[in-house]
């Protein structure tokens, strides 16, 4: 094992405002001679350090793991943020070995560790989005230290003779969700990470098929589906699994051929389905191709793995099975005349235990990750040069700066029936992805329960672009009124919600507050019982109250003064209408469950 030392400086604050400089060393730990491990400092300013990272020999050479660690002491470390960690934002032990994995198709290169302020207490990400590496940030119990790491090379990986990639370390003192979007923002700046353009189609709700109808898709009720989802508000309806085949098994059998089985006429299909007003997207398992299917047949040997549990994976280091899947998605374009795609199981293209990393055999790629960036690339581009405002909606966990590149839409993963889950993953994708269109997953619930709680579903998706996957046909008169309020209000308000300062607060508690603003308009989601600290200075501000109590409590050191209040329940039915007044002190507001108050500023207060 060899290392090198590295010291940089961090200048923080304390809760008395005395400073402290607090110098660590990077350790660099690599376990072969075969080549050089180079580290530099490109730039520090204001509390952000950039350093460069150069792997290189001059002779080829097969990389192994290289891990650059260093060490801060755990003052005021609250929690640990990751991509995809959904509610499990605790600080992790240095005996639980468990790091976070991310590649071009998994996660995000970055790690944020906040405060008990939601305060940054150090983020820290990489340039290189597309190759495997493992990261993680673990307290030591020995010093009281949090130790953080990031390793390269952590899977096999084909000969090389160069390697460059940055490491970015801010400590700035300031709320942990705008070091996530400055880190988002210097991804961007890097050409291979050069985002998609985002169309209008990608910013409006959604009706998906799969909750309520999944493999059993019928075309009468799909065309009634979308006059009623028309109606409400949605422009986009995502045709999921079950359209190219008739085999209901949930499976994946079948797939590789995407000759649509149980829509013969797709093209009559989209045709009738945009008279309703809504636009079509279709759902590909992209990787997977059935042993029941012709393309198993011709493309035999041509699979990253024959083994996985559901089907055979596609080997897109063939340019034959880059080449077979760009026309699928281009016919679908050019003869169909549908709207979009919804690209599945991005990230099972990756090493397995049986994949060869070399160049031969027909495969003009070593690499499996340089493969899916190029298989995508000319996807995208292919498609953009048919119709530039396409549509390609990704799910958790491929939504990482990479793929940004290929799609326009990023879907929280599927958590039917979970609220909390959902607002969480809205609001982790959101923080990373600029303006990337978030989508929820669809919202659904039970038909029995309550009608505030069926709102909670909805309420908690406001944060990102609404899906819903409900059987409007069969919904009763206050569900729908329920789906049209909130819906219309996210429409009207669509450029707050996507565009405005976006604040999500108490990470680890799930986001129980939830925030987005302009110029004009403060948007507050309040969702668990805690008390909203007001300070907002725009005209108008809206509290939605996504939780099963009938009172918000507002808390304030200011006098704000007075406002005209209205509040509407979860149908948007006006309830009560007064002037309030925010003063220094609390005030507990009477508000329905899952219903609205609106603050607008007297004039002259």
């Amino acid at each position: 094992m060899f290392w090198q030392t590295i010291d940089f400086a961090k200048i923080s604050k304390n809760k008395k405002r005395m400073k402290e400089a607090i110098t660590c060393n990077i350790e660099v730990l690599k376990e072969s001679e075969d080549f050089q491990v180079d580290i530099s400092l490109l730039e520090e300013h204001n509390g952000v350090s950039i350093y460069n990272i150069n792997f290189s020999s001059d002779l080829e050479f097969q990389p192994q793991k290289v891990t650059f660690k260093w060490k801060i002491p755990a003052v005021n470390v609250k929690g640990v943020w990751k991509p995809t960690t959904d509610f499990a934002k605790r600080i992790m032990d240095d005996w639980e070995l468990d790091h976070m994995e991310s590649r071009i198709s998994v996660d995000s290169p970055v790690i944020s560790l906040f405060g008990h302020d939601d305060s940054n207490i150090i983020t820290f990400a990489c340039s290189d989005a597309i190759n495997t590496k493992k990261l993680n940030a673990l307290y030591r119990e020995e010093d009281n230290c949090i130790y953080c790491h990031i390793s390269f090379f952590t899977e096999r990986h084909h000969s090389i003779t160069n390697y460059n990639a940055q490491l970015r370390i801010d400590q700035r003192d300031q709320h942990f969700s705008e070091s996530l979007k400055n880190v988002g923002k210097w991804w961007e700046n890097f050409e291979n990470l050069t985002p998609a353009i985002v169309p209008d189609l990608a910013k409006v709700p959604v009706y998906s098929t799969w909750y309520q109808f999944h493999q059993k898709l019928d075309i009468k009720d799909l065309l009634e589906e979308c006059k009623i989802a028309s109606t409400l508000g949605y422009e986009l309806i995502i045709l999921d699994d079950g359209w190219q085949t008739k085999d209901e098994n949930r499976g994946y059998d079948y797939t590789g051929d995407w000759y649509p089985e149980r829509i013969p006429d797709m093209e009559g299909f989209v045709n009738e389905v945009h008279k309703t007003g809504m636009k079509l997207a279709l759902w590909y398992s992209v990787p997977f191709c059935g042993k029941k299917s012709k393309a198993y047949k011709k493309f035999k040997d041509k699979f990253l793995t024959e083994e996985h549990r559901w089907a055979p994976v596609f080997d897109p280091r063939y340019p034959e099975v880059r080449s077979y899947l760009i026309s699928l998605y281009v016919t679908a374009l050019t003869t169909w005349k549908i709207d979009g795609f919804k690209l599945d199981f991005i990230d099972e293209f990756k090493v397995y235990p049986s994949t060869k990393l070399t160049k031969e055999d027909g495969r003009d790629y070593s690499s499996v990750n340089l493969a899916v960036d190029r298989l995508m690339t000319d996807i995208i581009s292919s498609l953009h040069a048919i119709k530039p405002n396409v549509v390609i909606e990704f799910r958790q966990k491929y939504t990482g700066p990479a793929m940004r590149k290929y799609g326009n839409m990023f879907r929280a993963f599927d958590c039917p029936g979970d609220s909390a889950m959902n607002r969480v993953r809205i609001a982790d994708i959101k923080m990373l992805c600029g303006n990337t269109a978030v989508h929820s997953d669809m919202f659904t619930y039970h038909r029995e329960e309550p009608l505030e709680i069926k709102a909670l579903q909805l309420v908690n998706t406001l944060f990102g672009v609404p899906q819903l996957s409900i059987l409007l046909q069969k919904a009763t008169e206050d569900e729908l009124s329920m789906i049209r309020f909130y819906t219309l209000y996210w429409r009207n308000h669509a450029n707050v919600f996507l565009n405005g300062k976006f604040t999500p607060h108490k990470p680890l508690a799930n986001y129980p507050i939830l925030k987005s603003s302009s110029e004009e308009l403060t948007i507050i989601g309040l969702y668990d019982n805690y008390v909203i600290n007001f300070e907002e200075k725009t005209h108008q501000i809206d509290i939605i109250n996504g939780q099963s109590d009938a009172k918000i409590i507002v808390s304030s050191t200011k006098n704000y003064g007075a406002y005209h209040s209205t509040t509407y329940d979860c149908t948007g039915k006006k309830v009560t209408e007064c002037n309030l007044m925010i003063l220094i002190g609390v005030v507990q507001i009477k508000v329905p469950p899952c219903g609205l108050i609106r603050l607008e500023k007297n004039t002259g207060t």
